[in-house]
């Protein structure tokens, strides 16, 4: 089992956290790899959360938040 950092984005209407996260990939064939561990997949639930809740200073405790703007080409 090979574990790997990653950077996941959790987008919720124009906020989105950028979340740190570990992988892990089964070395050979089949299985689901990659995928997460249930505690990381915790994580980021509850950055989901926060952002549907508003709770931005929540949601950045668990990585980088940014607010996002449309803008026109």
């Amino acid at each position: 089992m090979i574990k790997e950092d990653r950077l996941e984005l959790v987008r919720v209407g124009n906020h989105a956290v950028e979340v740190p996260v570990e992988i892990l990939i089964e070395e050979g064939e089949g299985g689901w790899s990659p995928y997460f561990s249930l505690q990381e997949m915790k994580k980021l639930e509850a950055v989901r959360l926060a952002l549907q809740r508003g709770d931005l200073a929540e949601a950045a405790k668990y990585g980088r938040l940014f607010e996002l703007l449309p803008i026109s080409a």
